[in-house]
């Protein structure tokens, strides 16, 4: 798999008295594309160097992201707030946690030159409604976007619901969106994702990040019967935006089994037999977008993806990039995507 090429090209410097007039375009772009639930929306997910790193290495693990991200044809980059699930389950995590440092202060002190929007996660129950509301303007400030998530285990004190956190960000509602998250393993259990998808939409959500997503049929179980409640229902429904992931190893397989992301057992025969899991991989992620393209296209659910590396080899990393790459040119050949402005560096890290 080599594509270098075609994934990056000479990244484009502005100086900073266009820069920002650039930053409210690609904003607007964002906010609009969501608001008017446009297909084809294509995210890129990332998450913040651990709280222990140096300045001068958080420094530079940005200028390597900005450099990576900055030819790819992106609507906005998710910046995780990773937690400590370990309470979720009894199996030992495969890696050891490790704080990260918080999304925020990643996004805004060390990838402000990156021009695209900048969705940051937010465990909401966490925080008390004072918090939030803060952090909420800290982040409306900078013109950036909220997710807010569950706490990461069910015995966890709940300081504030993500009702409550909902209303508390409505104020901004005008000139904002906010956005959720859906899990299609759960739906295969419990059978209520388009209920919840539902209910969060009455609070303000206008899109949904999925779970990674290596089980096509789950997937399009949620979007079948998302479809079905709000035809029955008579709204529209919201934006749902796929997170596709590359699996490179038997480590990073064993992880995300520890993640809760269903892989099919044929799957994962597939993957280690393969003569090399990464490409492999790719492939099958690959064909599980252009399917669930396909599928949400005719079920008129408007939708996109979201491309991460669970893992942090580079080969991994640089395989996302690729697929992000890939599948941004897919949906524009598909007709559901136009370009936005590729012109994304803005200035230099210091």
């Amino acid at each position: 798999m080599d594509g270098q090429g075609s994934r990056m090209s000479i990244m484009q410097v502005f100086f900073y008295g266009e820069a920002a007039g650039s930053r409210i375009s690609s904003n607007v772009m964002f906010l609009n594309k969501i608001k008017s639930q446009e297909s084809g929306v294509v995210l890129y997910g990332i998450t913040p160097p651990k709280a222990d790193t140096t300045a001068e290495r958080i420094a530079e693990i940005a200028q390597k992201t900005i450099e990576r991200l900055a030819a790819l044809d992106i609507d906005a980059l998710v910046v995780y707030d990773v937690q400590d699930e370990s309470a979720r389950t009894k199996e030992e995590r495969p890696f050891p946690f490790l704080n990260s440092l918080d999304p925020l202060i990643f996004a805004s002190e060390y990838l402000g030159t990156l021009d695209v929007p900048k969705i940051i996660y937010r465990p909401a129950g966490k925080f008390s409604g004072e918090e939030l509301s803060e952090w909420l303007e800290a982040l409306h400030k900078q013109s950036f976007y909220p997710v807010f998530v569950g706490v990461p285990a069910p015995d966890f004190p709940v300081k504030t619901s993500l009702p409550e956190a909902y209303k508390i960000w409505r104020k901004n509602e005008e000139t904002s969106v906010i956005g959720a998250v859906t899990i299609p393993e759960r739906h295969k259990v419990l059978q209520d994702e388009d209920v919840r998808i539902l209910d969060k939409m009455e609070s303000g959500v206008s899109y949904f990040i999925s779970q990674c997503v290596f089980n096509l049929e789950y997937a399009k179980q949620v979007i079948d019967d998302l479809a079905l409640s709000c035809d029955r229902q008579q709204i529209a429904p919201p934006t749902i935006i796929f997170t596709i992931t590359a699996c490179g190893s038997e480590k990073t397989l064993h992880f995300m089994d520890w993640l809760g992301i269903n892989v099919p057992e044929e799957l994962k025969e597939d993957l280690r037999k393969s003569d090399d899991m990464l490409e492999r991989s790719v492939n099958i992620c690959l064909d599980i977008a252009s399917e669930l393209t396909t599928f949400c296209m005719q079920r008129s659910i408007p939708f996109g993806f979201n491309i991460e590396s669970v893992a942090i080899r580079k080969a991994e990393i640089e395989a996302s990039i690729y697929m992000a790459s890939q599948i941004s040119q897919m949906l524009k050949d598909r007709g559901v995507r136009k370009s936005v402005n590729t012109s994304k560096v803005i200035g230099t890290t210091t």
